[in-house]
């Protein structure tokens, strides 16, 4: 007999916390800004890359 979940709950509490950086440190740079936004899309390619293959 096949079992059936018909509703899945994930809850995630996010908190701000820093870690070595300084609380003041303010917003990010450009460089930084572009950084981030491109690992983010690299890592999205791959996601989406890893998807195709199956």
């Amino acid at each position: 007999m096949p079992v059936i979940i018909d509703e899945v709950i994930i809850s995630v509490e996010v908190t701000n916390q820093t870690t070595g950086a300084s609380p003041a440190a303010g917003p990010l740079s450009t460089e930084d800004r572009q950084a981030l936004v491109a690992e983010c899309v690299e890592r999205v390619l791959e996601i989406l890359e890893q998807k195709a293959e199956r």
